[in-house]
């Protein structure tokens, strides 16, 4: 069985961006947390890390990957409109940045598209390692 860890890396000092999706280290603890309860509940088996560091850079590592690392290649699409499952209503009207456009060297503002691109890459490429060889 595939297990994700997911690995959250950071120091004490205060975040300084006003601009960044989460503006604290304890809204991101509590952001993975999110994902992790999300994960138990679709029955994938998950756990989380909390590491402060004396100094470096924040970071997230899922199962020992950084996030710039595991998407890097990929293609992330948004959904299209009829994909999306909004029941036939309006699409919403958002302000503010484009969901894909985060600060690469604040891991605190990753969007939670790319996030969970990154999980499930992670989750496709470990589950890829597990399958049994057949010999044909």
């Amino acid at each position: 069985m595939v297990t994700i860890h997911i690995e959250y890396r950071h120091t004490n000092a205060e975040l300084t961006d006003p601009t960044i999706r989460r503006r604290t280290t304890a809204a991101m603890v509590s952001y993975i947390k999110d994902l992790m309860f999300d994960m138990q509940m679709g029955d994938i088996d998950s756990k989380f890390t909390e590491t402060i560091i004396d100094e470096g850079p924040n970071t997230v590592l899922i199962n020992g990957r950084e996030i710039p690392e595991i998407i890097d290649g990929l293609k992330i699409k948004m959904l299209e409109v009829e994909d999306s499952c909004d029941l036939g209503q309006g699409g919403r009207v958002t302000f503010g940045r484009p969901t894909l456009d985060w600060k690469k060297d604040i891991i605190e503002d990753v969007p939670d598209t790319i996030m969970k691109n990154a999980i499930a890459k992670v989750f496709a490429d470990e589950s890829k390692n597990e399958l049994p060889v057949v010999d044909a």
